[in-house]
């Protein structure tokens, strides 16, 4: 039985328009004023998965100094995917533990977390003092590492990776799609992620019949 569902976070829980993936970190990139450089250091390691935390110092780099409010007014509030707000309510009606693992940025997880009424968020950290980004991260779901990620959240509630429910969209998130009791394509983003998947869907809405017929059906 499925007790808990995670979520990924950028292109899948929050969609941000007008940046690559749909991503939390483009999105900080840009409220930041620093398209154009972010738009470089993602053609430099787009495709090295290996080089993802020389990337993700970088771009914690670009914005040291700058204060958060600066950042947060052009992220938030996030840009939520359809159904996404009703499907995770009926989710916490109905007991689930819910979460997010993800690659995206803890700023915009954290904050995901607390308007939802998830139980955790679980991502990267830019490092924040005084109000300002200290130009330092913390790596917490590397981008190669996601189902490691899953399966240490997972041992932390008491559960086995078969009772889990994983929704993402891209390629990072394939291993985990294969790996959990329930992987759920959401607009996915790489034909892979689709085919792995038990489920695809193009929006929030069908989740909770998705795991209640799962149910009915003793899965």
């Amino acid at each position: 039985m499925i007790r808990a569902v995670f979520f990924d976070l950028d292109g899948t829980l929050v969609r941000y328009k007008g940046v690559e993936y749909e991503s939390s970190w483009g999105a900080i990139g840009l409220a930041a004023g620093l398209g154009p450089q972010w738009d470089a250091l993602l053609a430099k390691y787009k495709g090295r998965m290996e080089l993802y935390g020389q990337w993700v110092e970088e771009c914690a780099a670009l914005l040291t100094g700058l204060p958060v409010k600066t950042v947060e007014a052009g992220i938030f509030p996030p840009p939520y995917a359809q159904g996404a707000r009703q499907a995770v309510r009926q989710l916490r009606q109905e007991g689930y533990f819910l979460g997010i693992v993800s690659s995206g940025v803890s700023l915009v997880a954290e904050r995901a977390r607390d308007e939802l009424g998830l139980h955790f968020a679980v991502a990267n950290e830019l490092v924040v003092q005084d109000g300002r980004f200290t130009g330092q991260a913390v790596i917490r779901v590397d981008l190669a590492g996601k189902l490691r990620a899953v399966e240490e959240e997972a041992h932390r509630l008491g559960l086995s990776l078969d009772e889990v429910a994983f929704v993402g969209d891209h390629f990072n998130d394939i291993p985990v799609l294969q790996a959990v009791g329930c992987g759920i394509a959401h607009a996915p983003k790489h034909p892979e992620a689709a085919r792995v998947a038990r489920f695809v869907v193009e929006d929030f809405h069908p989740i909770p019949e998705i795991l209640r017929q799962l149910r009915v059906d003793g899965f």
